[in-house]
């Protein structure tokens, strides 16, 4: 058998040198755009003026940007970028943090804004499981009993107990 001749070889093993060399070589890295804030895409976020983090915060057409100036709205209510809500007649209040004023003029408090979500999130799970919430209310009603029906139990023991010490 012939072997073959060291200009083969050493061909050979450069060849291969340069295949392992190009597999182990990392992608170069590319560069990530800045993702742009889309309000409307966000849950629970509506066109208008809300304040987050102690700054008021414009929402037009899905995007978000802080106010910077008044801002006089359809019903001639002005609101400034401290948060002072000024209405056409002349009262003013003060917005606090998670308070939602629409592009219309309608002021929507925090407390408002969390009372009509569960509002609506009772409605959906009634609406996706019927007469569930009633079996739930009344299994609980029956270990409210069955808890006070036990603590009464041994109310009446340590009573017997305190007549037989004595």
């Amino acid at each position: 058998m012939k072997t073959p001749s060291p200009f083969y070889t050493f061909l050979l093993v450069v060849l291969f040198g340069t295949f392992a060399a190009q597999a182990q070589t990392p992608r170069p890295g590319r560069a990530v755009p800045k993702p742009r804030t889309a309000a409307a895409k966000a849950e629970g976020i509506k066109d208008g003026l809300s304040m987050q983090k102690g700054r008021v915060v414009l929402t037009e057409l899905g995007i978000s940007n802080p106010l910077v100036a008044d801002k006089k709205l359809v019903n001639g209510t002005i609101i400034t970028p401290a948060g002072v809500v000024t209405g056409t007649d002349g009262t003013t209040a003060q917005m606090k943090e998670g308070d939602h004023v629409s592009l219309t003029g309608r002021i929507t408090s925090r407390a408002e804004i969390v009372a009509a979500d569960s509002i609506a999130k009772i409605q959906l799970f009634d609406a996706l499981h019927p007469g569930k919430r009633k079996k739930m209310e009344a299994e609980a009603e029956k270990k409210a009993k069955a808890k006070e029906k036990a603590a009464e139990a041994k109310a009446k023991a340590k009573e017997k107990a305190a007549k037989r010490r004595k």
